[in-house]
């Protein structure tokens, strides 16, 4: 059999949980333990910062991760993620083998004022909370009027079941993500706020949700 030598986690994770700082702390000592490195990805990671629900911060990561990375490009910057080695002594050599395989950019200064922006006055840590809290008012929309919950995200995703009879609706007005046939009349959808997610867009949506009956 293939030898497991890597424990790799997203936070938050495609389903928009989150791991608490106990469970990134038992995760991270049961990986050493069977001396295998912890590596997490953090592409939506400003999302699970500023979730009310979050325990887990930036020096927590540090010092319970191997590897891990601060997403930018789903987190309002042009292009590009923060790879984060604590112990440079993790990955000897890694800079030359980025550069052996042609991925070492020669002039990387924008990349870096991207992420020199975001870490200034806190803002990385403050540029998801509108996504996050429009994510729990089209989640509280949803509830109001009958919809379940196929999972409970308290970041900037929201997954409803929804009756498949209203599936045309919701297309002639809104961009959604298919996730899965829950049963032969209701589909798993997700609808996910950014950064970039506009009040106005947000009270569309409440519209036409308050239009709809998900109890089918």
């Amino acid at each position: 059999m293939v030898m497991p030598g890597m424990v790799y986690l997203s936070q938050p994770t495609e389903y928009g949980t989150l791991y608490s700082r106990d469970e990134l702390t038992a995760i991270s000592h049961a990986a050493h333990a069977h001396d295998m490195t912890l590596f997490v990805d953090g592409a939506r990671l400003a999302y699970a910062l500023a979730s009310p629900e979050n325990d887990v911060t930036l020096e927590d990561l540090a010092r319970l991760c191997n590897v891990f990375y601060i997403g930018g490009t789903k987190c309002g910057a042009l292009l590009g993620e923060a790879v984060v080695v604590p112990d440079p002594q993790t990955i000897p050599h890694f800079f030359t083998q980025i550069k052996q395989h042609g991925a070492l950019l020669a002039k990387g200064r924008v990349l870096g004022v991207q992420f020199e922006a975001l870490f200034e006055n806190g803002l990385y840590g403050r540029i998801g909370r509108n996504a996050v809290r429009f994510a729990g008012e089209i989640t509280d929309a949803l509830l109001q009027r009958g919809a379940e919950l196929s999972v409970t995200s308290p970041t900037n995703q929201v997954f409803a079941n929804v009756p498949d009879a209203l599936l045309d609706r919701l297309n002639e007005r809104v961009d959604y993500g298919f996730w899965e046939k829950t049963d032969e009349n209701h589909t798993a959808i997700r609808f996910a706020t950014s950064w970039a997610t506009r009040r106005e867009e947000v009270d569309a949506l409440l519209s036409l949700i308050q239009e709809l009956d998900f109890r089918g």
